[in-house]
């Protein structure tokens, strides 16, 4: 059983009514590792849905949350804005730095700046889910009721904080963190409090009432949480390692909602997606990869898959290179697979059976639409990769394919496919080990680089590149067996045609690479080659 199946059918013993919540902060740049959590959120929706359960799905936009620093892609003028609400504050412009007339004009903040090209990914993706921003529903009042139950059970959530997370709370420390003077949420001091007025004074010697009802402040994130489950009804929430650790967020919420007379959601923590090599991403610190960006390399599917293959508690080391390769011939070959059938067998044993259950589960989440099944394209990646590099319309891709008896004609989701795969190759994310560079003139300095013995080999091979019937077969014969034709060893014959055709030593597998490239420009090369070493 696939693991969101798995917790669908938690849900269903809780009821035939749920509602599945995730939420993001939009401090800076959305990256595909916020992907990991409203994915695994929508494939829980999807799983309870086929389930015959009754499901909605929610995101949750924290802009009532602070602006934390001066992140790097601020320009110095943000310094003022620390400690206030991202749903109140101007976006940056492309410099960084608050732009000011959209603001004033359109209302334009710091959080919609970041927010809506994740959620044109999301729609690319096929996640749709309710949209809550955290401000607004502040200050219509939607967080009165349980931020009041707070206020006046402040001491009683104070001692399950204190308790569950072993840390002291400051002396003055209240459950509703007001606006100062200025509109910042930072040092400002609680002085008093009679519903619906939090009274504080801040930093700049100022004093003044917060009004619980019009939203002016918010709860601190360990109450805001709890909080929203409960006025949303939130049923279960995905969540990250960090707020699932022992005395965590969710270890306090669940005893602080109850205060606020709900229940808490049934819980589902996933391990991060980091990049290979640079660790778990993070907007701050710049080591992202943009759902948008990677969208333009790859088809949503295979995004999907990504995360619909891996269990949560699973971390996913992710890299815009040869990961990306391997992932999406992964999701070929399954796609290729008739499932049904392969569950029919009474012979699989029960390994087997659950092996092939989760694979079928993870095509079924990865589809970009709901039900939709996945079709494979009878291309793989690795070769789309080569005819993208070896020609040069796509035209002639196709021509390649039809050659083949691969396709007859091409449909949208390769067109698609043709299209990323053209962007990625142009991008700093393709792998060096898939590129292709075939000369067009002899390199003088790595035809020198050869032995006596490799150079003997270029001439013969030119001959019988030019007599042999054009397809890889063929030419990846005759490589080495021009090598030993001379009694020389293949390792020789492949050292001599890396060096005429790409001037290097080694590369990707050159018989494919030649077979899609004109027979007569590669033998006028070889014997190009030839010549000079004479």
């Amino acid at each position: 059983m696939h693991w969101a199946d798995v917790a669908a059918k938690a849900l269903s013993h809780k009821g035939d009514k749920h509602i599945v919540s995730t939420g993001i902060t939009p401090s800076g740049e959305f990256h595909i590792g916020h992907l990991r959590e409203i994915l695994t959120g929508d494939m829980i929706a999807r799983a309870a849905r086929n389930a015959g359960l009754d499901v909605e799905f929610v995101f949750i936009v924290d802009t009532a949350d602070p602006l934390r620093k001066v992140y790097d892609f601020l320009g110095p003028e943000y310094e003022q804005f620390i400690g206030h609400q991202l749903g109140s504050i101007p976006a940056p412009d492309s410099d960084g730095n608050p732009n000011w007339d959209r603001f004033e004009k359109e209302g334009w903040t710091y959080g919609d700046h970041f927010l809506k090209p994740f959620l044109q990914a999301l729609e690319q993706i096929g996640v749709r889910p309710r949209i809550i921003d955290n401000l607004e529903s502040y200050q219509s009042g939607r967080f009165d009721a349980l931020a009041k139950i707070a206020c006046d059970r402040a001491d009683e959530i104070r001692e399950a904080i204190e308790r569950i997370s072993s840390r002291e709370l400051p002396e003055n420390w209240f459950p509703w963190s007001p606006l100062d003077s200025k509109g910042s949420l930072d040092g400002v001091t609680v002085t008093g409090y009679e519903y619906p007025f939090v009274h504080w004074k801040d930093a700049h010697g100022e004093t003044g009432s917060s009004d619980i009802s019009k939203g002016e402040g918010k709860l601190p994130w360990r109450i805001d949480w709890p909080a929203k489950w409960g006025w949303i009804g939130v049923t279960c929430e995905p969540f990250g390692k960090d707020h699932g650790a022992a005395g965590g967020s969710y270890a306090t919420g669940r005893e602080i909602v109850k205060i606020l007379g709900h229940e808490p959601p049934h819980p589902l923590t996933y391990e991060w997606i980091s990049l290979k090599g640079q660790g778990a991403m993070s907007s701050s610190a710049g080591n992202t990869i943009g759902p948008i960006e990677a969208l333009d390399l790859v088809p949503p599917e295979i995004l999907r898959l990504l995360v619909a293959k891996s269990k949560p508690n699973k971390a996913i080391e992710f890299d815009t290179g040869m990961s990306l390769v391997n992932l999406a011939d992964e999701y070929e070959r399954l796609a290729a697979r008739d499932f049904e059938a392969e569950l029919l067998d009474d012979g699989l044993s029960r390994r087997q059976r659950v092996q092939v259950e989760d694979a079928a589960g993870a095509m079924r989440m990865a589809a970009v639409e709901e039900g939709m099944a996945a079709q494979a394209t009878a291309v793989t990646f690795r070769h789309l990769a080569l005819l993208a590099q070896t020609k040069s319309t796509d035209e002639g891709v196709w021509e390649s394919l039809r050659n083949a008896g691969a396709i007859t004609e091409p449909t949208q989701a390769m067109t698609d496919r043709l299209s990323r795969m053209r962007a990625w190759i142009a991008s700093k994310h393709f792998p060096e080990e898939m590129k292709i560079s075939v000369l067009s003139t002899p390199n003088v300095e790595a035809l020198n680089e050869l032995s006596h013995e490799e150079k003997s080999v270029l001439s013969s091979l030119a001959v019988a590149l030019e007599q042999c019937e054009w397809n890889a077969t063929n030419i990846g014969s005759v490589i080495p067996q021009s090598a030993k034709d001379l009694d020389l060893s293949p390792k020789m014959g492949y050292r001599a045609a890396y060096a005429a055709l790409m001037g290097k030593e080694r590369g990707p597998r050159l018989a494919p690479i030649l077979a899609e490239m004109e027979q007569k420009e590669i033998v006028d090369l070889l014997k190009a080659c030839a010549t000079h070493v004479k």
